[in-house]
């Protein structure tokens, strides 16, 4: 089928769907743009001019990571994250409508009594950083961040001797919120993509993907701001308290099992569990590789697959509720 008829059939599918608004950035989710005046200081040295590569003494609370477009803080004995935010700085890639927006209250890993003790690793360059520390039983811990206005901009990779998982908890800042994209479910089970012969058929490739459930973050603050939990050799946990018993309405099961606030990972000894932001968030991609070393931030093939976008504001019946399992979690840990 050729690329027009193909678009021409796409435009019938999508015939009902007017109701959905779409909202997807306008340039590309690559695009270097997006990283303009982008920098980061912490611990006291800042990425501008020369590369700083060195080692600096842990503190011994929380410090600060301050970007012109990002900031959080880190907890130097696991690398737990908290308090991660948009500052709302102007650039081509801004979703926040130059509004503060808070959007992880938390990302913590359970180290389940091992502590990270060594000197911080810190390289700066620009808008990218990496920090990386060790500690006893093969612990090791690896942030790497770019202080962008959108894209791939966040990974946590975590190693231990024993080659167990760790789990990581994501908990929203209040105002954030986790939601099963419409626009995803209005295309469920379609084949999408510039390699696509056919809507119903595929074939799939890295570059034809079936659509598949999505579930993305937004916040009230900053209604085009759009994000997914991003994981690389990890499995996230099943909230019982989120379940069918206690969920919306929606009655979808593929999301009946995730809560409105908090996510939980069982990441796998050199995994990794991050976020991307803006047209990476909706692009219909494929799953990640299952790669443990050297990982990259942003894991998809660049171009020739589809962007469904996102309503903004997301309406109420598609957020995930409750914000918290009512019963809790105690679920073992999987298995590496």
């Amino acid at each position: 089928m050729s690329r027009k008829r193909l678009l021409a059939v796409a435009a019938v599918l999508l015939a009902p769907l007017a109701a959905v608004v779409a909202i997807a950035p306008t340039a590309s989710a690559a695009s270097s743009k997006f990283c303009e005046g982008g920098t980061y200081t912490t611990l006291g040295k800042t990425g501008t001019g020369k590369r700083f590569r060195g080692t600096v003494a842990a503190p011994a609370g929380r410090f600060t990571v301050q970007g012109n477009f990002t900031q959080f803080t880190i907890d130097p004995a696991t690398f737990g994250i908290y308090d991660y935010a948009w500052t709302g700085r102007a650039n081509v890639g801004d979703m926040t409508g130059g509004r503060f927006t808070p959007v992880y209250a938390s990302k913590v890993p359970d180290h389940r009594g091992l502590a990270l003790t060594s000197g911080i690793a810190v390289e700066l360059r620009d808008e990218d950083m990496t920090l990386s520390r060790t500690g006893p039983g093969g612990l090791s811990m690896k942030i790497q961040a770019k202080d962008c206005a959108q894209g791939g901009i966040f990974q946590m990779e975590v190693e231990r001797g024993d080659g167990a998982r760790t789990r990581i908890t994501h908990t929203l800042a209040d105002g954030a919120f986790y939601y099963d994209n419409p626009n995803f479910r209005a295309r469920l089970g379609q084949f999408l993509g510039d390699d696509c012969v056919d809507p119903a058929t595929g074939p799939a490739g890295d570059r034809c993907v079936r659509v598949s459930p999505r579930v993305n973050i937004g916040a009230d603050a900053s209604p085009r701001l759009v994000l997914r939990d991003s994981a690389q050799v990890a499995t996230r946990i099943k909230q019982p308290g989120c379940g069918p018993d206690f969920t919306n309405t929606l009655g979808l099961t593929e999301t009946a099992d995730h809560c409105g606030a908090t996510s939980v990972w069982d990441v796998a000894s050199g995994g990794r569990l991050g976020m991307v932001t803006g047209e990476d968030a909706t692009e219909v991609a494929n799953p990640p590789t299952n790669c443990t070393e050297d990982c990259e931030a942003g894991n998809q093939v660049k171009g020739g697959l589809a962007v469904l976008g996102f309503p903004a504001p997301v309406p109420a019946g598609v957020r995930l509720t409750p914000r918290t399992s009512v019963t809790g979690l105690d679920a073992p840990l999987t298995a590496p």
